[in-house]
């Protein structure tokens, strides 16, 4: 059975696909996300950007070398704002804030936050409860780091739930979400949106009261 990819957005440079979570995004033991991707919408595409295999949500396609370039300059100047949900089960050091710190190979293909800051990652964040023994994040990375807001939250001993590579708890799935897009194109600034598909705290968080704040990401005071 193919697995159909939600298409969110279909412009004439790029795509806007939900990346399924545990889908790798280049092909390993079968097709990725690009391969299905590509197959699905009969083209070639560009990656411009990546997610990590347990991470779900959207990812930016481009259609065309032109437009792949063009990504790839406003990647590197950090110029694309990137929006995420995050679950845990655990209390964390602080509700709100930054975390910043350079980030290292650790052991079994993790990384760790370093006390130096001579190129370090940089997240900020906002939290909320929103069911007994539940917290949700919503992150916004200001590098591109890998394992960034995975390091982040355990970090503050708040690890994403599912998360076991870095000692979250087990669960169905790891609890993180490329919810939001962010950027200027062609004199154009574009928003884009994906709500978690139906996995159970994902749809508890945003059936809460408390969400609605969240429900415009990049109106939030970052």
């Amino acid at each position: 059975m193919t697995l159909i990819l939600n298409v969110v957005c279909k412009h004439a440079d790029f795509y806007i696909i939900e990346k399924p979570a545990e889908l790798s995004f280049h092909s390993e033991d079968g097709p990725g996300f690009v391969v299905l991707a590509e197959r699905q919408v009969n083209e070639k595409l560009y990656a411009v950007h990546r997610l990590d295999k347990v991470t779900s949500g959207l990812i930016i396609l481009a259609r065309n070398k032109v437009a792949a370039a063009d990504f790839t300059v406003l990647f590197t100047q950090h110029a694309i704002d990137k929006f995420y949900l995050a679950i845990t089960d655990s209390k964390p050091k602080k509700k709100q804030g930054w975390v910043k710190g350079d980030m290292a190979k650790s052991r079994r293909g993790t990384y760790k936050l370093l006390v130096s800051k001579l190129n370090p990652a940089i997240t900020r964040f906002y939290s909320i409860s929103f069911k007994p023994g539940f917290r949700a994040f919503i992150l916004k990375p200001f590098s591109g780091k890998t394992h960034q807001l995975r390091v982040a939250l355990k970090s503050i001993g708040a690890p994403i739930l599912g998360d076991i590579a870095y000692t979250g708890t087990q669960s169905n799935r790891t609890y993180l979400h490329a919810y939001a897009l962010s950027f200027n194109w062609k004199g154009e600034h574009l928003h884009y949106m994906q709500l978690p598909s139906n996995d159970d705290e994902f749809m508890a968080l945003v059936q809460h009261e408390n969400f609605q704040a969240w429900r415009s990401p990049w109106q939030l005071d970052w």
